[in-house]
């Protein structure tokens, strides 16, 4: 059966069981809270502007009603003696819905209009004073009372024609009108609320909603296979966030998928090495026998050279040895002792350069400097550094190359610098200097001469840092405390101390 077509035990195709953890209840998505969320908070905005309305609405229908009542009065003008039957005053009361009209002006009060017998009035309302918080409370005071309310209103004539025109009326109309606005606004806002959030919801599921489950869905597709370069999410091209969240999560992945990758091939690469190392200590081993006899020859030369030969050869022991030990992902302890510095410094250059090439050594190193380190650790960091410089100026042809070993004691630390005068380090190099695999200056190189330096150094608390590196030469520093020493920043010791790396270091 193909891979697309892989079915798990249930039955379910390998595809949607990828899925799986993506489907979920509508109830629960993230969709339905968005469509409420919407629909709620437009919602909201309708009830803001409900309120104001209701209000203003109810001002307008008792400015209308004075309007009329006003009018009605107008009927008295015509008579001689402002009087009419109680027919027609009847219908005018009636046609403009009130009990009475009275017309203020300057000091007088006049009666214009009235039933016989008006009723009891229950409340009282100025609207020439009235607030907007006023009105918007006194609205909702009408729609809670009770039918049969009869009520005194207050307003401003039409036309100038007094300075203000009292009516009463019973407010059972007017609540009436109020309740059927509202539910014409409540329903009209219903339906602009569906629309909208309808509208709103689309926009952003298209924009959002749908974009996030795509991330999501390859975030849970990738998790299940991330060698499975079919996964990597492919950006869109958007510029927006989702578009950045979606580089952002295709350069994660391709990062993942290429440190998966390393790993793999460093672990066939480890078993590789411990079977080399195996045979090559048995080598060795026959070596170390050879170098034995060497020492009983009596020859001054040799005798010369043969300890220096038991150290190498011990060395390249312990290398292989450690070299097993690295490859399960652990370095020994630094066995620390005080010791001076410059009892191995010559023997550093004579390790790592070789005399063909003609590259000046240059030991700054202070004879009573004492360090507190593991010897043989301390070694292979140098070793390492002087390894590499000796590489950049051999390489390269450099007539006059030097490398400048240096140290000096700041409080309870001790900095050590290495430097040489080579054409500095490629920028691609600087930026993965102390990864394995990544930060080596020269092509073939594995980079883990200073993975492993950087790593031993950190062993003793310490910092190993590229002070400088440009056309003039390359400057690395090595910071080491002493085994009771406080753990702080290099250059704030170095400050303290007043010691300014280039009068310490020669390039």
């Amino acid at each position: 059966m193909k891979a697309g077509a892989e079915k798990d035990e249930g039955g379910k195709p390998g595809a949607l069981r990828r899925a799986a953890p993506l489907l979920r209840p509508f109830a629960t998505s993230l969709s339905f809270r968005l469509l409420v969320m919407t629909v709620l908070f437009v919602m909201l905005a309708e009830v803001m502007i409900f309120v104001p309305s209701i209000a203003n609405f109810r001002k307008t229908w008792l400015d209308q009603r004075a309007a009329a009542a006003q009018i009605a009065s107008l009927s008295l003008e015509a008579t001689p003696d402002n009087m009419v039957s109680p027919e027609l005053r009847e219908e005018l009361l009636r046609n403009a819905q009130i009990y009475l009209v009275v017309l203020h002006r300057t000091d007088t009060r006049k009666l214009l209009l009235s039933e016989s017998m008006p009723p009891k009035v229950d409340t009282y309302y100025d609207l020439q004073k009235a607030t907007p918080f006023s009105l918007v409370v006194d609205a909702f005071e009408t729609l809670l009372a009770k039918d049969g309310r009869t009520i005194r209103v207050m307003s401003k004539p039409n036309h100038s024609a007094g300075e203000s025109i009292e009516i009463v009326l019973d407010e059972t109309p007017l609540r009436s009108a109020m309740l059927h606005y509202g539910a014409n606004i409540f329903w009209l806002s219903l339906v602009i609320s569906v629309i909208t959030a309808g509208l709103v919801y689309l926009a952003l599921h298209v924009l959002m909603v749908r974009p996030m489950r795509r991330i999501t869905h390859h975030m849970v597709s990738f998790r299940q296979n991330p060698e499975d370069a079919r996964r990597v999410i492919l950006p869109s091209g958007r510029l927006d966030e989702i578009g950045v969240a979606e580089r952002e999560l295709a350069a994660m992945q391709s990062e993942i998928r290429a440190t998966l990758n390393q790993k793999a091939r460093l672990a066939a690469l480890g078993g590789a090495v411990s079977k080399i190392n195996h045979d090559l200590r048995n080598i060795l081993a026959s070596v170390q026998l050879i170098s034995d006899r060497l020492g009983a020859v009596d020859d001054p030369t040799v005798q010369k050279l043969a300890p220096r030969l038991f150290s190498s050869i011990d060395r390249a022991i312990q290398l292989c040895t450690d070299t097993l030990k690295f490859g399960r992902a652990k370095e020994e302890l630094p066995q620390r002792r005080r010791f001076r510095l410059a009892s191995f410094a010559n023997e550093i250059a004579e390790a790592s350069i070789p005399e063909k090439l003609g590259i000046g050594w240059i030991d700054h190193v202070p004879d009573d400097l004492e360090v507190d380190a593991d010897p043989d650790q301390l070694f292979r960091v140098l070793l390492n550094l002087v390894r590499n410089a000796t590489q950049a100026l051999g390489e390269r042809g450099r007539a006059g190359g030097e490398i400048c070993l240096t140290a000096q004691r700041c409080e309870d630390h001790v900095h050590i610098y290495l430097s040489d005068n080579g054409p500095g380090l490629p920028e691609k190099a600087k930026a993965h200097l102390f990864e394995p695999f990544s930060g080596s200056a020269r092509a073939g190189g594995s980079g883990l001469g200073l993975a492993i330096a950087d790593e031993l150094v950190r062993a003793h608390g310490g910092h190993i840092d590229l002070v400088k590196s440009d056309a003039s030469g390359t400057v690395f520093r090595i910071c080491i405390p002493d085994g009771g020493g406080s753990d702080v920043d290099c250059d704030e010791v170095e400050a303290i101390c007043s010691l300014e790396a280039g009068g310490a270091v020669r390039t």
